[in-house]
């Protein structure tokens, strides 16, 4: 659900709510009276863990306007994750990048035409799987994320892997396999072998921008997804 379709249903309810109280003060008992508002999780309320999601669009809406880092200055979308809210499959990227800034949507560059192209190799689409990224916020000038970036985002990541619960997660690039797998070891070294995250295996591969740059990184590549649809078929 976007934004301003949220906080339009939110102010209809609202105002029925309103409505019907005064009704009832006016003596129209029969009135039936409404349960009390179930509570959205705050940017504020998610990161200190007093409420929790109960799904992804309750966590997209608890980010509405988060100002927890300094990206959030210079940004135009939070660009949150797109896909399969139940995929078996999720892939996470580093950071949105500027047409995704734009656009409010993961990978719809250069880069996402390419992952599209892979996808569909894997006899996959965006459809049945889920893609998003460690930070929400577009860096400028396309820069490393930093410390403070990090911890304001990581939290968010991980409340959206533990709602879609994938069986298999591929990482796009070096800073999202060495976030989630808390190393400083080269992509060279990580991808092409399983690793494990909080119980699910985990596949680092190149980033789908670095292939851009680089063609001889494609077939490396596809070794790696070879093995993630043989775990997938094997499921």
């Amino acid at each position: 659900m976007s934004d301003k379709l949220y906080h339009e249903c939110h102010e209809v309810i609202s105002q029925g709510r309103a409505i019907l109280e005064d009704l009832q003060q006016w003596g129209f008992e029969s009135v039936m009276k409404l349960p009390d508002e179930e509570p959205v999780a705050t940017v504020g309320q998610a990161q200190q863990g007093v409420l929790t999601p109960n799904t992804l669009a309750e966590l997209e809406a608890g980010l509405s306007g988060c100002s927890l880092c300094s990206l959030s200055k210079q940004r135009k979308n939070i660009v949150f994750g797109a896909g399969n809210p139940q995929a078996r499959l999720v892939l996470v990227g580093e950071a949105p990048g500027h047409e995704e800034d734009e656009k409010g949507y993961p990978f719809i560059g250069e880069a996402g035409k390419l992952l599209d192209k892979i996808l569909l190799a894997m006899n996959l689409s965006r459809e049945d799987v889920y893609i998003c990224n460690v930070l929400k916020c577009h860096p400028p000038g396309n820069r490393d994320p930093q410390a403070d970036e990090i911890a304001a985002c990581e939290p968010f990541l991980k409340q959206q892997l533990a709602l879609i619960q994938p069986e298999l997660i591929v990482t796009l690039g070096r800073f999202a396999a060495q976030e989630l797998l808390k190393t400083t070891k080269p992509i060279g070294k990580l991808r092409g072998q399983w690793h494990e995250y909080e119980g699910i295996p985990l596949m680092p591969t190149f980033h789908p921008a670095y292939l851009l740059r680089n063609p001889a990184g494609k077939r490396p590549v596809w070794e790696d997804m070879k093995q993630v649809m043989q775990r997938l078929s094997r499921n």
